[in-house]
């Protein structure tokens, strides 16, 4: 019997396939920090316009995102057998229509923040730069997830800004709209995606030291597995800080433990160093950030 060639994929498929529609554990590692910080922000529920705001905003950004970061690693993507298959890299969407797909969800974003306040959408054009900076990052930078990191917390001073921002175009009132807590809480973040990007690039380790890409993996050698534990030591320790200094208490704290109980696991899971491990690791963290997430609305609606 031959063999029937399977149906090739609509563009629908294709443009699904681009932004990782299948898998939204991308999206889930920005949003629950960012509506942390805005529950955070405004002392509990933030409202339904802010609310949609950020959720439909951080998925259009990380689809953005996969976009942009599909174009600039398309050539070193062919050589590694989990992304080859991808639309851009195996030629079954063009550069220029995908760069095309990501500026129009980059631009529904952008609409959704003028619906804000001046001084989030003054924000937003750092936070664009910043994403569209980081797939570039890795052909120079040691640590490139430094730069992804700082990336994916964005959202955390935009949410401030967004809640508790005034309306004056000027960077001042950037500085204004989010205190320096805000930032912090940006910088503390920068730490948990330190650690479960360094296990995403612990899965690729072999193929990126022969393609020639740099990341946290390889700058840390064999110390690796101790330095994802470390960042998330310190994402944890400097979360819990500030979210003691904003005034959570108890139920906050119970949401933490839930997270460290989780890295724990995670512990077991990446310390052999396994392709099955590191990756499924990757794939969970999203629960760290929902189980601190859901600590501070608990900890906000139970006052």
């Amino acid at each position: 019997m031959n063999d029937v060639a399977s149906p090739a994929p609509s563009r629908l498929q294709l443009y699904l396939d681009l932004i990782r529609w299948d898998r939204p554990a991308g999206w889930l590692l920005l949003l629950w920090p960012t509506l942390s910080a805005l529950w955070i922000a405004a002392d509990g529920f933030p409202g339904w316009h802010l609310l949609a705001v950020f959720i439909a905003g951080t998925v259009l950004m990380r689809s953005a995102g996969c976009c942009v970061n599909d174009v600039a690693d398309r050539e070193f993507d062919r050589h590694v057998k989990r992304t080859a298959k991808r639309p851009v890299t195996s030629g079954a969407v063009s550069v220029k229509e995908a760069l095309l797909f990501g500026a129009v969800l980059a631009l529904a974003a952008f609409l959704l923040v003028l619906t804000t306040n001046a001084p989030t959408i003054l924000m937003s054009f750092a936070a664009l730069a910043v994403a569209l900076v980081y797939p570039y990052a890795k052909r120079v930078v040691s640590m490139p997830q430094a730069v992804l990191g700082v990336a994916f917390s964005f959202g955390i001073p935009m949410a401030f800004s967004a809640a508790l921002g005034g309306n004056e175009w000027s960077w001042s009132g950037v500085y204004n709209a989010a205190p320096w807590t805000a930032w912090a809480l940006l910088v503390s973040n920068l730490f948990w995606v330190l650690a479960y990007d360094t296990e995403y690039a612990m899965v690729d380790r072999d193929d990126d030291i022969r393609i020639g890409i740099k990341t946290s993996a390889l700058t840390l050698g064999r110390f690796d597995v101790a330095g994802v534990m470390a960042f998330y030591a310190i994402h944890l320790a400097s979360w819990t800080w500030l979210g003691l200094r904003f005034g959570l208490g108890r139920v906050f704290l119970l949401g933490i433990a839930a997270a460290a109980a989780q890295v724990l696991w995670h512990f077991t899971l990446i310390r052999d160093r396994s392709r099955e491990g590191c990756f499924k690791a990757f794939r969970q963290n999203h629960w760290v950030g929902f189980a601190v997430f859901a600590g501070t609305v608990a900890d906000l609606a139970l006052r």
